[in-house]
């Protein structure tokens, strides 16, 4: 009888703690292949606002505030020194964005409207421990 029993129990038991042993060693594989590739930051990498200018049309006097440059929120595209896309980044609603990035060489190149506005490609080097502070400015085509 306790040969029986023992093994009704040793039944039970798999099949209360079968599912659970099988639960946790999928959620330790999954954390496994987590750590294999962890997010990556850097202190370095990019920071700056976009803008979008002229606001205003025909010609602005030197020295005339009146109708400065605006935030523009748009998309960038990061390329690394091979010319390849390493990552895409958004401005916000303020113009601003900021994104971490290995020491390099980079392109920045930005998004185009359809057609205006338009902005040109600029080349930045990131150095280890800093941020490489940049300004893209967004033609309207406004005159």
């Amino acid at each position: 009888m306790d040969m029986i029993s023992g093994s009704g129990k040793k039944a039970r038991m798999l099949r209360v703690f079968l599912p659970i042993f099988m639960m946790l060693f999928s959620m330790t594989a999954c954390s496994a292949n987590g750590a294999a590739n962890p997010t990556l930051s850097y202190s370095s990498g990019i920071e700056g606002k976009v803008t979008e200018g002229p606001m205003c049309p025909g010609p602005v006097p030197v020295g005339n505030n009146t109708c400065p440059d605006q935030p523009y929120q748009a998309t960038i595209v990061v390329l690394n020194a091979n010319n390849v896309e390493v990552t895409q980044i958004q401005s916000d609603g303020a113009g601003y964005f900021k994104i971490d990035l290995a020491p390099g060489t980079y392109v920045l190149h930005p998004t185009p409207g359809k057609p205006l506005p338009q902005a040109a490609d600029q080349t930045v080097v990131v150095s280890s421990g800093q941020y490489t502070q940049v300004s893209i400015l967004y033609d309207t085509g406004m005159r």
